[in-house]
C-alpha cells in the first residue's frame, strides 16, 4: 500500500510539475500565531486610537473643553508653549534633517537620553561598593587601677612627666562616650613635657575599666578626685580639667574639694540647667538652642531617665560604629564632625568610644545623663568668692572684735579660667563674675 502511494504521488508530481505540500512542523506554527497577534495588535491599537479620538478629541470632549486652546488652562499655557516651539524650531535647524519628521526624530532623541539615564543609573549602582559597617572591638585590659576605699576599682591614666619632676599636677575628668583615653583631645606630649606637666585622667564609674558605682552622685565623683590624687602621690594641689559635659565633676571638686584645687580650666563647660543663677530666659534658651533629638533625650533623662537604656542599646551601645556616628551627630557642630571623620583623629575616636562601652552596660550612661538634667545640688553662685555671713547678735560682735582675726571668706579662692564657644549645639554660657 506504502508503495502504491508513493508512485501516486511521484506521477502527480510528474504530471503537474508541482512538489506535494511539506507538513507544517513546531516552528511554523508558533511564527504563524506571532505574525497573527501582532496584526490583531496593531488593528487594536487603531482601534482604540479612533475611538480616542472620536470620544476625547472633538470640540464637545472634556478635553477639548477644559484644556483646548480656547479653554483657560489652553490660555495660560499658549505663551509659554510658543516659546518652547520656537526654541525648538531653532534647534530644528542644526539637529534634524531636512528630510525627517522633526517629531519623530525629537522622539529618538528623547528615547535614547532616557536609555543613557537607565544605563548610567545601573552602571553607578553596580560600580558603587556598599560599604561595610564597622563593628565595635573591645580590646584586652590594659589599664593601671588603683582600689578606692569602698572596694571599686579606678582605672586611670597617666601622661607627661613623673612625679619627681611635675611643676603642675593635671586631672582630667572625661564627658560623656568617653574614657580615659581621651586626656585632653589636641594635646601633645611635647608640650606636657616642655611645661613640666602630669596629666591623671581616669574611668567615671561604670566607663571603660572602671567599676560601677552602686549610689552615684557629684560628691562621690569629687571623692573618688580626691582619693585618686592621694594614691598617685599627688601631694601638692593640682588643676583640674572639664570640658563639654566632662566639666560637671570638675564643678563638683571645685565645690566639694576646694582645699585641694589649685585652679580650674574649662572648656566649653556646661551648666546645670535649673541652676538658680539663671533666669527664666535663660532657661529656656538652654532649651531652645538644642536639637529636637537632644530635647527628647534630655527629656527622658529628667522625666523617665529608665527609658534611657533602650535608646542607649539601640545607638551607641548596638556594637556597630555607625549607630555611635549618628549619636554624637546629635552633639558635634558641622566643624567637629569634619574632624573626627578627618582620618588622623578618627582612629583616635573610635578607639576612644570603644574604651567607653567596653563593660556594655547602660546603666553609668543613664547615671551621667541624669546628673546632667538633675539638681547638683549646689548652684555656681556657691563657688563665688564671697565675705563669710558672721553671726548676728551683740555677743558674735563681742567675739570678732576681740579676737581680732581678719575677715573670712568662702567660696573657691583659686582661678577658674573659662573658654567658651557659641557653636557648641546644648553648653549654655553662663557668665561668672
Amino acid at each position: 500500500m506504502e508503495g502504491g502511494a508513493q508512485e501516486e504521488e511521484q506521477f502527480r508530481t510528474a504530471y503537474t510539475g508541482v512538489p506535494p505540500p511539506k507538513a507544517a512542523n513546531f516552528k511554523d506554527v508558533v511564527r504563524e500565531f506571532m505574525r497573527g497577534l501582532l496584526e490583531m495588535s496593531v488593528e487594536f491599537g487603531r482601534g482604540c486610537r479612533d475611538v480616542v479620538q472620536q470620544s476625547l478629541v472633538t470640540e464637545d470632549s472634556f478635553l477639548v473643553r477644559n484644556f483646548g486652546k480656547d479653554s483657560y488652562i489652553g490660555r495660560k499655557i499658549k505663551v509659554p508653549y510658543d516659546n518652547v516651539l520656537r526654541r525648538l524650531r531653532l534647534f530644528n535647524d542644526y539637529l534634524v534633517p531636512e528630510d525627517k519628521d522633526p517629531l519623530l526624530v525629537w522622539s529618538v532623541i528623547l528615547f535614547i537620553f532616557v536609555l543613557a539615564l537607565a544605563v548610567l543609573s545601573v552602571s553607578i549602582e553596580h560600580d558603587t561598593a556598599i560599604p561595610v559597617e564597622k563593628k565595635v572591638y573591645i580590646h584586652p585590659p590594659s589599664a593601671d587601677r588603683i582600689m578606692l576605699p569602698d572596694g571599686r576599682y579606678m582605672a586611670y591614666r597617666e601622661q607627661g612627666v613623673p612625679a619627681d619632676r611635675a611643676r603642675f599636677s593635671m586631672i582630667t575628668p572625661h564627658s560623656f562616650l568617653s574614657s580615659r583615653l581621651a586626656g585632653i583631645p589636641g594635646l601633645k606630649a611635647s608640650l606636657l613635657e616642655e611645661f613640666g606637666v602630669r596629666l591623671l585622667t581616669y574611668d567615671l564609674p561604670g566607663f571603660g575599666e572602671s567599676d560601677p558605682h552602686p549610689k552615684r552622685n557629684l560628691e562621690s565623683s569629687a571623692s573618688d578626685m580626691l582619693f585618686l590624687a592621694n594614691a598617685l602621690g599627688v601631694s601638692d594641689k593640682f588643676w583640674v580639667v572639664g570640658y563639654s559635659s566632662g566639666s560637671l565633676h570638675a564643678w563638683a571638686a571645685l565645690k566639694y574639694i576646694p582645699d585641694k584645687i589649685a585652679g580650674a580650666a574649662m572648656f566649653a563647660p556646661m551648666v546645670n540647667p535649673y541652676d538658680s543663677l539663671m533666669n527664666r530666659g535663660e532657661k529656656y534658651g538652654t532649651w531652645e538652642k538644642w536639637t529636637r533629638k537632644r530635647k527628647f533625650m534630655y527629656f527622658l533623662a529628667r522625666r523617665f531617665p529608665r527609658s534611657l537604656s533602650y535608646f542607649y542599646r539601640r545607638s551607641f551601645l548596638s556594637g556597630k560604629h555607625g549607630q555611635i556616628d549618628q549619636w554624637l551627630a546629635l552633639t558635634l557642630g558641622r566643624r567637629d564632625r569634619a574632624l573626627i571623620e578627618d582620618p588622623v583623629y578618627e582612629e583616635f575616636w573610635q578607639r576612644d568610644v570603644e574604651e567607653s562601652i567596653r563593660q556594655g552596660n547602660a546603666k553609668p550612661f543613664v547615671e551621667e545623663a541624669l546628673l546632667q538634667v538633675s539638681n547638683w545640688g549646689f548652684s555656681l553662685a556657691d563657688l563665688k568668692l564671697q565675705k563669710k555671713q558672721r553671726g548676728k547678735g551683740i555677743l558674735n560682735l563681742i567675739k570678732f572684735l576681740l579676737s581680732g582675726s581678719e575677715e573670712e571668706y568662702t567660696g573657691f579662692l583659686g582661678p577658674i579660667h573659662i573658654w567658651q564657644v557659641y557653636l557648641h549645639p546644648f553648653i549654655h554660657i553662663l557668665p561668672l563674675h
